[in-house]
């Protein structure tokens, strides 16, 4: 079976890069994603958009980027996420932790 460089089995491994709408900045959704990663443990990063957007690249496997996902369309208690864009991308292992960035 083939493996990442962080030694994962890349079988149920997946990218997922995703893009949030909405009051996203200014409501610690990056701080509180990054929690939620951890926890989840997935791998990625995400960052504020210049036009006020949020986006998120995050590898781990299906089950956990999944939940990732679930959670992003909500956020913190202060977010509210108008719309959700998630793509689909191959999966890399390039990713050691979480960042913001």
């Amino acid at each position: 079976m083939v493996k990442d460089k962080n030694n994962h089995s890349r079988k149920n491994m997946v990218r997922g890069y995703i893009k949030l709408t909405g009051r996203v900045q200014g409501v610690a959704f990056r701080y509180y994603a990054r929690s939620m990663a951890s926890r989840l443990g997935v791998k990625g990063w995400i960052r504020n958009m210049i036009n006020g957007d949020v986006e998120v690249m995050i590898e781990g496997n299906k089950e956990s980027v999944t939940w990732m996902i679930e959670w992003c369309k909500e956020g913190p208690r202060m977010a509210h996420v108008e719309d959700i864009t998630v793509s689909w991308l191959p999966y890399t292992g390039e990713f050691l932790d979480f960042n913001i960035k």
